[in-house]
């Protein structure tokens, strides 16, 4: 009888903790864990921080799986902290806000400070972080919301100003969700490899930044809309995490882009680590007040094999921007970059606002941008200035912004200490009739326009001006030419 009574003593122990499971993290991998299971209340007002963080340790001790919010509004008062092989889902309804309760982790110290702006220098003082993770996600048809409480400045103790804060992952899903009012970053990623990201929705116009991918390798993105006030969607690579890390292996298929004040899609400015094997397509691009694609090599990156395809721009300052800087803020005594092995192929661009002329500018002659290729290139243009001078405008090399070189003698294309450049089948034209030259050429060597076509302001005195170039060719174009210290090779 004794051992009978022991017996259903024991099963209903086993059967007790298989019930207390439920809320303990019990399950076995791959489970969900609802996070109102945890203590979350989804009503708008508790703090369901630390409700969230206890499911996603219950999911990481079982050995992974989704954690798990059900429609209902949570608020997050603190720092979220994510961890391996657990997946954030947002079902469709559900959303995270953001606090002003000051409450979030504190930035951490980072020796390396003095080489990228605060915000990419610190990463825990954000609605989520987490650091050398894998296999992590965030995927769903939810939201999550910085609310209007995040920092787009500098943060104090306690204010956060990041949505997504995530470095040295391997195995990062972003999908289907939505970020909005980011602060600085609604995501910032430094150090990750093997990123894929599909249906994402960004919507931080109101504050800053859309995804800063920094150091990161292994990235495929598809059917991203990001809207920002600052750079859209912008790879970068600093010295946040105390080297030069690699880049690339990125593609990045059927996007909608847009930035208010700056770049809507762009290599910089922190360009420390080199860049290779990018691809860029089916992209739409609504609007930037500085650069719609930009390129720039600030720090000494090599930029290379990044190619784009089937673009189209509108409202835009500057529809391209290429410049290879000497600003060199890097660890290790960086020198100065390059840019080569970049086409495009079928881009329209309409320009609007400043008369930034679209640019390809090399550091000097040691430095060129070489191996650049644009074929059904179509950009139309503000123009409206009158004749000016054809002389080398200012510069400077340690800025990256189109405004940093002064206004181009030119109205569409101007080249200065580039090599290997081909236009094909492309045009450039003006909105308002410009006294400048279509095309200025400047120091430069192996330089085709090929099938190009340009409308000719009424004063202008030439369409195309080569200027100490070595190699040029204009064929199969009605072209006036002007040559000053030039050399064909047609």
């Amino acid at each position: 009888m004794k051992a009978k009574r022991n017996s259903l003593l024991v099963t209903f122990l086993v059967a007790g903790l298989v019930v207390a499971g439920a809320g303990v993290g019990a399950a076995a991998p791959g489970g969900v864990y609802d996070v109102k299971d945890y203590g979350a209340r989804g009503n708008g007002s508790a703090n369901d921080s630390g409700a969230i963080d206890k499911a996603i340790t219950a999911a990481n001790a079982a050995g992974g799986g989704t954690v798990r919010f059900t429609p209902g509004n949570y608020k997050s008062a603190n720092t979220v902290h994510l961890k391996s092989n657990v997946t954030i889902q947002l079902d469709a309804g559900a959303t995270i806000t953001g606090s002003g309760a000051d409450s979030y982790d504190k930035p951490e110290s980072n020796q390396w400070d003095a080489y990228q702006d605060y915000g990419h220098s610190h990463f825990h003082n954000a609605m989520f972080f987490g650091d050398r993770l894998a296999n992590i996600g965030f995927t769903g048809a939810g939201t999550i919301d910085g609310g209007g409480n995040l920092i787009t400045g500098n943060p104090k103790s306690g204010e956060a100003d990041k949505i997504l804060s995530i470095t040295r992952c391997d195995g990062l899903t972003l999908s289907g969700i939505k970020l909005r009012r980011g602060g600085h970053f609604a995501a910032l990623l430094n150090g990750c490899k093997n990123v894929v990201s599909d249906k994402l929705t960004i919507d931080t116009a109101s504050d800053r930044d859309g995804w800063n991918i920094i150091s990161t390798t292994g990235v495929t993105i598809t059917n991203a809309n990001i809207a920002a006030n600052d750079d859209a969607l912008v790879f970068k690579s600093d010295y946040a995490l105390g080297a030069k890390l690699p880049n690339g292996n990125v593609t990045v298929h059927n996007a909608k882009l847009s930035a208010q004040c700056c770049n809507a899609l762009m290599f910089g400015s922190e360009t420390c680590g080199d860049f290779t094997g990018y691809q860029f397509s089916g992209i739409t691009i609504t609007g930037a007040h500085k650069s719609g694609i930009g390129i720039v090599s600030m720090d000494g990156a090599k930029i290379s094999d990044v190619h784009y395809r089937d673009i189209t721009m509108s409202g835009t300052y500057s529809p391209i921007m290429m410049k290879i800087g000497t600003r060199k803020r890097c660890g290790n005594n960086p020198g100065v970059g390059t840019i080569s092995g970049i086409t495009f192929d079928n881009v329209t661009g309409t320009h609007t606002g400043t008369n930034f002329s679209p640019t390809i500018w090399g550091a000097d002659s040691g430095h060129r941008v070489s191996d650049v290729t644009f074929t059904g290139v179509k950009l139309s243009v503000p123009g409206g200035n009158g004749t000016m001078g054809t002389g080398v405008p200012s510069n400077d090399a340690s800025d990256y912004n189109p405004k940093s070189i002064g206004t181009r003698p030119s109205y569409g294309w101007y080249l200065h200490y580039a090599s290997g450049i081909r236009f094909v089948d492309s045009s450039v034209e003006f909105a308002g009739d410009d006294g400048r030259p279509a095309s200025i050429v400047n120091n430069s060597t192996d330089i085709t326009f090929d099938h190009f076509t340009a409308e000719k302001g009424t004063k202008s005195p030439f369409d195309v001006g080569f200027q100490s170039v070595t190699g040029y060719c204009v064929k199969n174009s009605a072209l006036r030419v002007n040559t000053t210290g030039s050399t064909s090779t047609c």
